[in-house]
């Protein structure tokens, strides 16, 4: 054991000591409350020795003591500042112990009215959840809270990326209607702005993209809504693909659709959420010999 968690072990029995003196008759009588405060700086204190040895689990373990004491005192804020504290140390050990205690902190936020932390709060789980353990149905649900907590605080912009996130995913599980609708609504909210209209032709591909992982007809009839929206769209290589695709697709071209998104993805790199759609739609292809 390092000397930095020995001096931090020492902490906590001192915190533990305090508090046990305070509960008892006389110790309620003569400054009861002090010695909480002071159990709780002892528990921060031994949170950030424990956060130098680098033993996330037991910082978090302390900055939770902490976080409690400041909840029974009524100290809400000081008490949600702990708990995310401990997420943070959380986040190096256990990611379940991390999202409890934001989800602790969160529920301290929204009592408060406080949305926009809840909102920032909830994209962090999401973001745990999409990168260190890989369960994208909480991802989206965290995503999707966060989103609606940022859209009631007017924060657009927010509520935007989290959603975009939300349809990324939502495509990735196959709910293709979900991630339709999402890609559908940013991409008008983007043309209601002159600085972010012109991302709206990204949204209105994947969401024809998606499309055509359904059914070729609804496709072409959401691309005929997406040149109404946007005109410009019909001068874009994203539409000319689409167009191009749909051809090949009707008739049964796998080779023609192939080099049609080489030829694409040779000037324009295409990603791995877009790599992923295409194939879903060539293997429809493959299995749906007849299309006409």
């Amino acid at each position: 054991m390092s000397s930095n968690e020995q001096k931090a072990q020492a902490l906590i029995a001192e915190a533990e000591k305090k508090l046990n003196s305070s509960k008892s008759f006389f110790g309620s009588l003569f400054g009861g409350s002090t010695k909480v405060e002071d159990a709780v700086e002892c528990y921060q204190r031994a949170a950030n020795l424990f956060k130098m040895a680098k033993n996330w689990a037991s910082a978090g373990s302390a900055f939770c003591e902490a976080a409690n004491l400041h909840s029974k005192a009524g100290s809400r804020h000081d008490a949600a500042t702990n708990y995310v504290d401990a997420a943070n140390c959380y986040k190096k050990s256990d990611i379940e112990e991390a999202v409890n205690c934001l989800l602790r902190a969160i529920e301290i936020y929204t009592d408060m009215g406080r949305f926009t932390m809840a909102a920032k709060h909830h994209q962090s789980i999401a973001e745990m959840y999409e990168s260190d353990c890989v369960n994208l149905e909480r991802a989206v649900q965290h995503y999707e809270q966060a989103a609606d907590y940022y859209r009631g605080e007017e924060n657009n912009s927010s509520a935007n990326k989290c959603l975009l996130k939300v349809a990324q995913y939502a495509a990735q599980l196959e709910n293709y209607d979900k991630a339709i609708t999402i890609y559908q609504d940013v991409a008008m909210s983007s043309l209601e702005s002159s600085l972010l209209k012109y991302s709206a032709k990204e949204y209105l591909f994947r969401a024809a993209l998606c499309h055509l992982c359904v059914d070729i007809l609804n496709a072409q009839h959401a691309m005929e809504r997406y040149i109404q929206m946007y005109p410009a769209l019909q001068d874009s290589r994203e539409y000319k693909l689409i167009q191009t695709l749909i051809e090949h697709m009707e008739d049964q071209n796998v080779d023609g659709f192939t080099d049609a998104v080489k030829d694409y993805d040779s000037i324009s790199r295409l990603d791995q959420w877009y790599t992923m759609i295409l194939l879903r739609i060539k293997k429809t292809l493959n299995e749906n010999p007849d299309l006409r």
